[in-house]
């Protein structure tokens, strides 16, 4: 469940804001290294503009004495839908890319296996379990030519709905749009029809009653301004649409090993920072979507609040169940046995749920 903490919220926010730049390891004079970077699907989303500017395109200048400097463009920008990314960043076209993992598992099936629908109900599990299954991944990922550098959520994924619903079993033969495999399969279960909808029309699908429903960020949601075409907002996550930045791995082996470890070094704060993020803009986006004016930071606040639909016990006993029995052995078959092995060996401890033939 979302609780809304103004206190917390509100101390995280302001952290956020403005970025306090700590102190990296020296770097020492040498040639001047212009680097290439296509981060977040919009130059106006917080992950954009709170980390990737203040890190990438102004921190890596003003930290090294201008001898790294980042070109930063967002995916709208060089007109990329985003499954591009692991063959941009694997053929040289950029040296860092991000992408959420669901999307980019097309390319790396494993990548999937870190944020299954169901998987993880609370921000603190899917960090952990991306730390966890972070090497294994690259694994994979490094037979392409590339290597994931840090992982990360966007807002948790919820359900927005055009009618009242008061428990999932309420959402039995509506269309609910979707995106990737797992959340079909989760959708699917519970009795309702998954719609596959760029997040660009989902606005005027719901408008028009083309879906019903549609998961997306709770402030992914309300940037969108889908509180005008919608009346209820579920609580429960059905997943972060977890992401990352990757780098060529020929490129990042090339680098001074000094500018790595100052690379490095910025990654890290970068990851500290999305994951406080994550967790305030899920909250924030909650509070715009529901009318709490004094809670909400981030995004636009709903000109006509929706109710905001609390999970019930048999809601998280059906997002687990179907997890257990349907999601996750549906992605081994789609993944293979050796992910199986992957995921039993680095999530499921984790997890709590171990997947059996």
């Amino acid at each position: 469940m979302i609780r809304i903490v103004t206190r917390a919220l509100a101390i995280g926010l302001a952290a956020l804001a403005t970025p306090a730049l700590a102190q990296l390891p020296d770097l020492p004079a040498g040639p001047a290294i212009r680097m290439s970077a296509v981060t977040q699907p919009l130059p106006t989303m917080p992950q954009f503009t709170r980390v990737d500017v203040p890190y990438l395109r102004e921190g890596l200048a003003q930290r090294s004495g201008n001898r790294v400097t980042m070109q930063l463009s967002s995916h709208a920008e060089r007109n990329l839908g985003g499954a591009e990314i692991v063959r941009l960043v694997r053929a040289g076209q950029v040296d860092i890319g991000a992408g959420t993992l669901s999307t980019l598992s097309g390319d790396v099936p494993i990548l999937d296996g870190v944020d299954l629908a169901g998987l993880s109900v609370d921000i603190e599990k899917a960090k952990q379990i991306a730390d966890a299954i972070l090497p294994a991944a690259n694994r994979d990922l490094e037979r392409f030519g590339a290597r994931i550098m840090l992982i990360y959520p966007f807002p948790a994924q919820v359900l927005f709905c055009r009618q009242p619903f008061t428990t999932l079993a309420d959402l039995r033969g509506r269309k609910v749009r979707t995106f990737g495999n797992s959340l079909n399969d989760l959708i699917s279960t519970i009795g309702a029809q998954p719609v596959s909808i760029g997040f660009p029309e989902v606005y005027s699908a719901l408008e028009r009653g083309v879906a019903d429903c549609a998961v997306t960020g709770t402030g992914s949601g309300a940037s969108a301004r889908w509180p005008e075409v919608s009346t209820h907002i579920s609580d429960l996550p059905l997943s972060w649409s977890l992401a990352g930045y990757m780098v060529n791995l020929a490129w990042w082996n090339r680098l001074d090993p000094a500018v790595r470890s100052f690379m490095e070094a910025t990654f890290r704060e970068m990851n500290d920072k999305l994951w406080e993020l994550g967790a305030a803009a899920t909250r924030d986006g909650i509070a715009c979507n529901t009318g709490m004016a004094a809670e909400c930071k981030l995004h636009p606040l709903a000109p006509r609040p929706m109710t905001e639909v609390r999970a019930t016990e048999a809601d998280r006993a059906l997002v687990q169940n179907t997890f257990r029995n349907v999601v996750l052995p549906n992605w081994v078959q789609r993944c293979g046995a050796r992910c199986g092995e992957t995921y039993n060996q680095f999530v499921a401890p984790i997890s709590g749920v171990e997947y059996r033939r």
